[in-house]
């Protein structure tokens, strides 16, 4: 006697993983080729090679804190390290982790926003839901 199980669990048509990536790329995160980004930190309002809308994200104040927090994590990390390591003159810490500060900042910030976006895109939120 052979037993037939049928599952009606739904398919997942926007996986977050492969959204995370392409919005941390600044890429479309449903094409994947188009630029999600027209500016450093200005989403564009749809993605140019395939229409899809980004004007309605909700990106907000989101990827400044996670920014911060992950900046600040390090940085503190790193200021402890060195100082403990080789206690350096204090101006020679303050250039040291203000520069490696700002360069993470300049470096993550657009990436969380694109990441956020995609977020948003892969689970429907704020006004990403449609027709698909």
């Amino acid at each position: 006697m052979t037993l037939s199980v049928t599952t009606t669990e739904p398919v997942d048509d926007r996986p977050l993983g492969a959204a995370l990536r392409r919005g941390w790329m600044r890429r479309c995160p449903h094409c994947g080729t188009g630029r999600i980004m027209k500016g450093y930190l200005k989403v564009a309002d749809a993605c140019p090679d395939c229409g899809e809308d980004f004007h309605h994200h909700r990106a907000d104040d989101g990827p400044a804190y996670l920014t911060i927090l992950v900046v600040g994590k390090v940085i503190m990390a790193l200021y402890l390290a060195v100082f403990l390591a080789f206690r350096p003159e204090p101006w020679v810490m303050i250039a040291l982790c203000w520069g490696v500060a700002l360069a993470m900042a300049l470096f993550l910030l657009p990436r969380f926003k694109g990441a956020l976006v995609a977020l948003q895109w892969s689970r429907r939120m704020h006004g990403f839901g449609g027709d698909m």
